[in-house]
């Protein structure tokens, strides 16, 4: 019995009583829904597989008090089969245990259900999201802390997606201003044999772009200064750009847009841009006014701590416009829900954006999420010898590998500062999680390499055989998956996937050294093997599905 059918069970129950009620003659009105009757795992598990607080919730419109209430649905699910027990405990919580087989049922599911198991739809038909996230400009190579929010923001993205919400990974390429004037220069100046411009990018990686660059446009130095400029600019940013895209694909992070900044100021056939349209759209909205010669957006109604200008004296519009028009462009793109994942470093952000969606005629509380990271480093990081001053996503990757970082970058909350230590990653022992958890899984493998190589198949099933305690403990994890899911979903907290298969992994080992499934010398093999066989088969499914949606891989051996 899966908990959705434990709850559906509960919900029919309630309804019952409720019936029953009507009967002798109460006046009750009571309108519950399915997604109300939700389930808990006891703290304690002498205390029962699941616990219910359903009693609690329904008392009052019931007009009875929740211990009553929780005795009568506890005689109703005593009857129930696949119920071995249901008790009454505290002020009215029901502690349900199910018996072995129906326990045991939910391997086989797992295994049927593939890579599907703990995806649902608990967030479908929700508003389409936006996640943005990394969004680096296009001047050099992504360092560490992109790393970080690369990894959580991927992996963010796959838990909204594994609970029904429609979910779009965008990547906003900032790619208009003077940066992108600056970086120009650098390269050209390079390509000269010149220094660097004062202001300008250091590192050996402009001196690497000068060359190509001068490998694809060879008369360069011969073309005017200003067309020079520009050339070298276009190349090396359609260079640059595809190097990020490039280090995002090894790191297994993929987005689905890719948004240019230039695109919201170029002009259109009205001889408007997007960002000339966002400050009419604000101005519509009530939300804009004119003073000592600039344009302003009174964001103050909605919480800043000071109005914004968003086109100066001169004309020239200041970065909140694009910010503008970039929100009201994903609005236009059926994006009712937006999420940005920034820096520490942009934590004055969060209010100007919030308060741009209010602008924009949005629920700031609703529609927008700003997620602030915090630092991190890595111990005894070299800075790159490219860059110079930064430590690079790929040296990171080289180092370390895909699987070690990524799990690491998303076994924290984003929240809390993090210092990445690269001996435990590289060490193949039970303290580095990464590890841990992998070879958990390429122990199941290993199970049924060496099942097939006995003739143990998965022939039979008999659930009611999964007795041990390390089973019922072993089965009560994989229960959990699905909540943990949505939970880390609904939370944005990835970290809750990450700690669930450690903890997995850890009852799976103890479940491995107590409860054999490949018979022992010349005993023959029976339903129990076969059985255990399909237990082992769905722990190592659930692992997998885990590390799936870190963005980690599930290597069969190890």
């Amino acid at each position: 019995m899966t908990p959705d059918d434990l709850s559906r069970v509960l919900f029919d129950l309630v309804n019952g009583l409720v019936a029953r009620r009507r009967e002798a003659g109460s006046a009750v009105e009571l309108d519950l829904v399915p997604s109300q009757v939700t389930l808990e795992r006891p703290k304690l598990r002498e205390h029962g597989d699941w616990a219910s607080s359903i009693a609690m919730r329904v008392a009052k419109p019931l007009g009875s008090n929740p211990r009553e209430i929780a005795t009568e649905l506890a005689a109703d699910l005593g009857g129930i089969d696949g119920v071995a027990s249901a008790e009454v405990a505290g002020p009215g919580f029901i502690n349900i245990r199910l018996n072995a087989a129906a326990a045991g049922a939910l391997a086989k599911a797992i295994v049927d259900a593939g890579p599907a198991y703990g995806h649902g739809d608990s967030l479908a038909g929700g508003a389409r999201i936006n996640l943005e996230f990394v969004s680096a400009n296009p001047t050099g190579p992504l360092h560490i802390g992109h790393t970080r929010w690369a990894a959580l923001g991927d992996s963010i993205g796959r838990v909204l997606r594994a609970a029904g919400a429609d979910v779009a990974n965008e990547y906003y390429i900032n790619d208009a201003g003077n940066q992108m004037d600056t970086f120009g220069a650098s390269v050209l100046a390079a390509a000269k044999g010149e220094p660097t411009p004062e202001g300008g990018y250091p590192g050996s990686y402009i001196a690497d772009l000068a060359a190509r660059v001068l490998e694809r446009e060879p008369n360069l130095l011969e073309l005017d200064d200003s067309v020079a400029l520009h050339t070298a600019t276009e190349i090396a940013y359609e260079l640059q750009l595809g190097e990020i895209r490039a280090s995002l694909e090894r790191f297994n992070v993929h987005f689905d847009v890719w948004t240019s900044e230039r695109r919201l100021h170029a002009k259109g056939d009205d001889a408007l841009s997007d960002v000339d349209t966002a400050v009419e759209r604000l101005r519509a909205q009530g939300h804009v006014y004119d003073e000592d010669d600039a344009v302003w957006v009174r964001t103050t109604d909605f919480g800043d701590d000071k109005d914004r200008v968003i086109r100066r004296g001169n004309g020239v519009y200041t970065y909140f416009a694009a910010d503008a028009a970039y929100y009201l462009d994903k609005g236009d793109r059926g994006f009712g829900h937006k999420i940005y994942l920034l820096g520490a470093d942009h934590h004055g952000y969060v209010h100007r954006l919030k308060a741009l969606a209010g602008a924009a005629g949005d629920d700031p509380e609703k529609d927008i999420e700003v997620l602030i990271g915090q630092l991190v480093s890595v111990n005894g990081a070299k800075l790159s010898k490219r860059a110079g001053n930064i430590i690079e996503l790929d040296d990171l990757q080289a180092w370390l590998g895909t699987d070690a970082l990524r799990y690491t970058l998303a076994r924290y909350p984003a929240d809390s500062p993090l210092t990445i230590d690269p001996e435990i990653l590289q060490r193949r022992t039970n303290d580095n999680p990464v590890f841990y958890v992998q070879y958990a899984h390429a122990r199941t493998c290993a199970v049924d390499r060496n099942a097939a190589s006995v003739g143990l198949d998965r022939s039979t099933f008999a659930p009611e055989l999964l007795v041990h305690e390390t089973e019922s403990a072993l089965l009560g994890a994989l229960q959990e998956f699905p909540r943990i899911v949505v939970q880390s979903a609904e939370l944005r907290e990835p970290h809750r996937v990450a700690r669930y298969i450690e903890e997995l992994a850890g009852l799976y080992h103890r479940w491995y050294d107590n409860c054999r499934v490949l018979p022992l010398g010349d005993e023959p093999i029976g339903d129990l093997h076969r059985t255990r066989l399909w237990l082992n088969d769905a722990t190592g499914q659930v692992i997998r599905n885990g590390l799936d949606l870190l963005g980690v891989s599930a290597p069969e051996r190890m």
